[in-house]
């Protein structure tokens, strides 16, 4: 037997199942039905709105998706690795729902489908019983072999293929007719209303969620998850769009064979396709088998995800030997099993709709979020503006609550309920009085919880506390500090007195308040310090260890520039210091003109050596909007001609796996050229140049302090950055 070790393409593993689901059941039983009470104009308006929602949701999955390493889970994996566990279970358990809800669902269809072929003298088809044997053979099948049920699709596709020519083909070659523009109003409001006609037909467009389910059987999810998925979404919705029409204008049909959805009647489509039965019937079976098959195999995966995650009993993570996750798999079919006692098709399909409308709201709030918080880890390779993802999140929640308000309610009041059952479950944090005020709790909590959580790189933003003297004259060099931390970090604005403490307590207290008037006028969002010291570099190491409240303290450090070799060297004797607490130091050289905010260069001299912080800065910066159009250069320095080409692969493997927008450029020194010589000639028409610094040893700051003052000679604005962070060399 193969080894579900195996991983799967684009086409195969995301593709395939996408667009198989999509062309699923409900295309070939319940379309005729939606353009018989909508009319064709009502059906086309219920593609375009479903497959709009769909399409912003697969663009917002496909932006998250290719900003993280993506493991078994697919969508429960996004939202709980964007908005933690408690939120990321309160969705991942309804998600389970969905996948294992869709299972009943086709099997309902593929027992409608069979139940045409029932002899009539032995009565009644049992559906019901159909649909039942059909989930457990379907999760059988399913659980015993995933690389089988994947590869079993093609055949399937090209059943699904034949069956859409044979309909064009029937339509386009037969009699034609003026189409229904309009439903008939008495079998619009017969079936419940439009809503309702459109809460039957979504789920159609649920399956393009089939490849994204996969993402831990893919080989690059990253690049597999998008790619397929927007094609399988577009590729559905051109279908979707054309199948109504050949429906609507043929003279062979009429709205009431169109809405005879009799599980003893045979498809619409066998009246008018070319050979009829013989390429309808394959394609339909071939379709909603897939799509059972797709709904077994997500589901257990998300479940098997959840259990992972300490969301659900351990032992449904357990695999089989072919690594098959075989305890969800037939607790999802025992469940699907039990939906069959919902009743019908219908029914099914709206309880599978609400549930996954939810699901498309929490998909794009993820993305909203990522792009309004602007963490500096969130840098997709596919970018959605926020407010497309929002209305991606109005639009679900809208459909939901116009299909059903009670089920709207229903699911918001469920997912809330496991909201605060998982929260409580897996932090027993107590928070004490929280009407002391509103404000002050709202902090603490804030606080509290950022302590709770496990610190890492991707968590990690520059907490800047600038000694800047003069504020008034150094307003350029705030603005830039802000500019990294996209007002998103903390700013805080030093300025430092010499002298004893009891004696300038006032100078500084009013010297702190106007520094902050200036920075409130100025529309900087930064804080105002001032601090009386009596020894200048020791009084500037205690303020760097003091500064900040809880997890919240300073953890970068920046000079400004200070004109002078003595006060240079003092600046290196500090950082010597920070450099052993772990803090980064960033000496920021204005230039001699205003900047153009065209071209950002980074000397390179690889991630440990100060490289990450630097681009990590100079993709903050063109965050910034005068900074959005400026072009981020990676430099480096070779001795040989011979080792330029190597550099450079490396370094545009490096700007590839980042996701940064940048380039690379590698320069070959010639053996009588000092290395600031070439800096200088290079980066003079550059507008922002980020240089590293290394840690003098006692007694060697003179002679650096020396160097830096002639390397900026010719520069423009230069930081040189010295990253002594606990993630040196994983910020990017």
């Amino acid at each position: 037997m193969e080894s579900e070790t195996r991983k799967f393409g684009t086409f195969l593993g995301v593709f395939t199942p996408s667009i198989l689901t999509i062309l699923g059941v409900i295309m070939y039983l319940r379309f005729g039905w939606v353009v018989a009470n909508a009319g064709l104009v009502g059906a086309l308006i219920i593609v375009v709105l479903c497959s709009s929602i769909a399409l912003i949701t697969a663009l917002s999955a496909s932006a998250v998706a290719t900003n993280m390493r993506l493991g078994t889970g697919g969508e429960y994996y996004l939202i709980s690795r964007s908005l933690g566990l408690t939120i990321g279970g309160a969705i991942g358990i309804p998600l389970f729902l969905c996948r294992t809800f869709s299972v009943t669902l086709y099997c309902y269809g593929l027992a409608e489908a069979i139940a045409m072929f029932w002899p009539a003298h032995w009565g009644a088809p049992p559906v019901p019983w159909l649909a039942a044997g059909f989930v457990l053979a379907t999760t059988a099948i399913a659980g015993k072999s995933a690389s089988l049920s994947l590869q079993l699709q093609l055949p399937l596709m090209v059943l699904v293929g034949l069956s859409l020519v044979a309909l064009g083909g029937g339509v386009l070659g037969g009699p034609l007719r003026t189409p229904q523009w309009l439903g008939d109003a008495d079998r619009l409001v017969a079936a419940g209303g439009f809503w309702t006609v459109l809460a039957v037909y979504f789920p159609a467009v649920t399956g393009f969620t089939a490849g994204i389910g996969m993402s831990g059987d893919l080989r690059d999810p990253q690049r597999s998850i998008p790619l397929g998925t927007l094609s399988a979404v577009g590729a559905g919705a051109a279908i979707y769009m054309l199948v109504p029409v050949l429906l609507a204008v043929s003279a062979v049909l009429n709205p009431e064979l169109l809405g005879d959805i009799n599980p003893q009647s045979p498809p619409v489509w066998t009246r008018v396709a070319w050979l009829g039965a013989v390429l309808i019937y394959p394609g339909m079976w071939a379709a909603i088998l897939s799509s059972a098959f797709g709904s077994v195999l997500n589901g257990a995966r998300v479940l098997q995800a959840l259990a992972r995650d300490g969301l659900a009993p351990r032992r449904l993570e357990r695999t089989s030997r072919t690594g098959q996750p075989t305890v969800a798999t037939w607790v999802g079919g025992a469940i699907a099993l039990s939906a069959v006692a919902l009743g019908n098709l219908n029914t099914v399909a709206t309880v599978v709709t609400v549930f996954f409308l939810t699901l498309y709201m929490i998909i794009n709030l993820v993305a909203a979020a990522e792009r309004l918080v602007r963490d500096p880890s969130y840098r997709p390779t596919i970018r959605v503006p926020w407010w497309v993802s929002l209305v991606g999140v109005g639009g679900a929640m809208a459909v939901m609550f116009l299909i059903n308000p009670v089920a709207c309610v229903a699911a918001l009041v469920l997912e809330l309920v496991l909201w605060l059952y998982l929260r409580r479950r897996v932090y027993q944090a107590s928070w004490g009085d929280v009407w002391t005020g509103a404000w002050a709790s709202l902090v603490r909590l804030g606080l509290h919880q950022l302590t709770q959580r496990i610190r890492s790189p991707r968590s990690w933003r520059p907490h800047i506390l600038l000694f800047a003297d003069r504020l008034e004259e150094r307003l350029a060099l705030v603005r830039l500090a802000s500019a990294f931390n996209q007002e998103h970090g903390l700013l805080t604005v030093c300025e430092v007195m010499t002298g004893r403490p009891e004696d300038r307590r006032q100078a500084a207290e009013q010297r702190e308040q106007t520094m902050a008037d200036l920075l409130g006028q100025e529309g900087i969002l930064a804080f105002a310090e001032v601090d009386v010291v009596e020894k200048y570099e020791t009084g500037l190491i205690d303020i760097a260890q003091a500064n900040g409240v809880g997890t919240l303290r300073s953890n970068t450090i920046a000079f400004g520039w200070p004109g002078d070799l003595a006060r240079t060297e003092a600046q290196l004797r500090v950082l010597r210091t920070l450099d052993r607490l772990g803090k980064a130091t960033l000496i920021i050289h204005p230039g001699p003109h205003p900047p153009r905010h065209q071209r950002i260069d980074i000397w390179w001299r690889g991630k440990q050596r100060n490289g990450d912080l630097m681009l990590l800065l100079a993709h903050l910066l063109r965050l910034n909007p005068l900074w959005r159009g400026a072009e981020i250069v990676l430099r480096s320095i070779v001795m040989r001609e011979d080792s330029r080409e190597d550099m450079e692969r490396s370094l545009s493997d490096l700007i590839h796996s980042v996701r940064i927008q940048a380039r690379a450029s590698v320069h070959v020194r010639d053996d009588d050229k000092p290395i600031s010589r070439i800096v200088q000639d290079t980066s003079r028409h550059a507008d922002l140049v980020f240089i590293g610094l290394r840690t003098p040893a006692e007694g060697e700051e003179a002679a650096y302090a020396l160097s830096l003052h002639e390397l900026v000679g010719e520069l423009p604005t230069t930081v040189f950055v010295r990253n002594s962070g606990p993630f040196q060399g994983q910020l990017i």
